[in-house]
């Protein structure tokens, strides 16, 4: 019975879940579909700069190409 509960940190952002991992990473996933981006992993940062990599993507994501 001695396990505890571990809370974590969820944040929303610009339709997405970061949701802070035990190594300090973040994962990042859309809240619903469809989806823009797929989910994706941070390398250890903090809250400000996991999204300033969201931005980033989204940005990106945005200024692509349509395929035909």
């Amino acid at each position: 019975m001695g396990s505890m509960t571990r809370l974590k940190t969820v944040i929303r952002y610009r339709g997405f879940l970061l949701l802070k991992q035990e190594n300090q990473s973040w994962l990042v996933r859309p809240e619903r579909s469809p989806m823009v981006l797929l989910p994706f992993r941070t390398s250890v940062c903090s809250l400000a700069e996991a999204k300033k990599i969201l931005d980033i993507r989204l940005s990106q994501e945005i200024t692509l190409p349509e395929a035909a």
